[in-house]
């Protein structure tokens, strides 16, 4: 997939942003404004943060945009919709792997139009989605050692990049379990939804709620029981 577009720094080698993103922005914001009038949006450029509404759209025009300028598969247009009792609907398209997967609150979950679920596989069996925290690289020693506490015990990690189509592969079992310090709520707002539908878990570092319009770190699995054992490891490593 060829596409034109420029790279400008946003504060260092590891935080980017093209003029890719910032027109896939625009273009949502203008369009979905259209379908819902008085709508408020959370997005990740440009600083645009409107919440005072019923019905807020969280936005991240490209998730992974490393990997999108180097030409890597794993990044994703993210969009979710928010209402005063949560995520209600979602959409997160990988245009690279022609992959979309959408969630409706109570409605399950799809990939490409079919329903999926998350696997049954055990904590032993199963794959992490991980990553250093490139931002809060001062945290990035206890984090490994949390990786690897977790690596000891599970069956492998992955590291591809891009928090939301990790938590849609934990959504259609291709992987289980989730861990990163901390990510913006256009992250992952879209992808819990759709990892919630597929009958998946998700919380803060501390087993909690997610918040999906503040920054949080995310644990997420495919069952109650991993995802507590996850968090279990995970806590012995975080302040």
């Amino acid at each position: 997939m060829a596409v034109d577009f420029d790279i400008h720094s946003k504060g260092g080698y590891e935080n980017i942003v093209t003029t890719a993103d910032v027109n896939v922005q625009n273009f949502l914001r203008d369009r979905l404004s259209e379908e819902l009038p008085g709508s408020g949006f959370l997005c990740e450029e440009e600083d645009r943060h409107d919440l005072d509404h019923p019905y807020v759209w969280i936005i991240d025009p490209i998730d992974g945009t490393a990997n999108f300028a180097r030409g890597i598969d794993q990044c994703a247009i993210c969009v979710g919709l928010k209402d005063s009792h949560g995520m209600l609907m979602s959409s997160v398209y990988i245009p690279r792997t022609e992959e979309i997967f959408t969630a409706e609150r109570g409605r399950g979950a799809w990939r490409n139009g079919k329903p999926i679920h998350v696997s049954e596989r055990p904590f032993a069996d199963s794959i992490l989605c991980t990553a250093l925290p490139v931002y809060h690289k001062e945290h990035a020693p206890e984090c490994a050692v949390a990786i690897l506490d977790v690596f000891q015990q599970c069956n492998d990690l992955r590291r591809f990049g891009a928090a939301a189509p990790e938590l849609c592969y934990i959504a259609m079992g291709r992987c289980e379990l989730y861990f990163e310090y901390l990510l913006s709520p256009w992250d992952f707002a879209a992808a819990s939804l759709i990892l919630q539908e597929a009958g998946g878990y998700i919380s803060d570092l501390k087993g909690n709620p997610i918040n999906s319009l503040e920054p949080s770190g995310i644990l997420a699995a495919n069952s109650q029981a991993n995802l507590d054992r996850l968090e279990t490891i995970i806590s012995k490593y975080m302040q």
